[in-house]
């Protein structure tokens, strides 16, 4: 049996995908953690490696206190997308968390009201807002 043949069917590789004038790096579903500061340096610098202007990285990539807004890793990791003016997305379905948070509904709310840093249930509807922005 191949070596790649014992990947799980759900794991994909990071992947540069083109929508309109939008470049974006689509990381895959496995590999090291968002889980403090620190770690979003390595997806800046792999986004610019490919000449990204965003940046989709799914849920399952987030470390567990990520959306716990009293830790403010998602708002330290927001800022420095920001200030390096690299738009983000996190792709994946965050329900659980948002029933859970009135707080993290409020977050997510006003962030995608923003054109830098979007939550959105899966990449299709990514590619929607990217779409739509480039339309307008």
């Amino acid at each position: 049996m191949q070596p790649w043949a014992l990947q799980p069917t759900c794991w994909r590789m990071t992947q540069l995908i083109e929508i309109g004038t939008a470049r974006v790096l689509q990381c895959a579903d496995n590999g090291p953690l968002l889980a403090r500061p620190g770690d979003a340096n390595d997806f800046l610098g792999d986004a610019w490696g490919h000449e990204a202007t965003v940046v989709a990285i799914p849920v399952e990539r987030l470390g567990p206190d990520f959306l716990d807004l009293s830790t403010r890793v998602a708002g330290e990791v927001f800022q420095k997308f920001v200030n390096y003016h690299m738009r983000l997305a996190i792709v994946g379905d965050i329900g659980a968390r948002l029933e859970a948070s009135k707080a993290l509904t409020d977050f997510v709310r006003e962030t995608n009201k923003g054109t830098s840093i979007w939550f959105v249930p899966d990449f299709e509807s990514l590619r929607a807002r990217l779409e739509g922005i480039q339309a307008a």
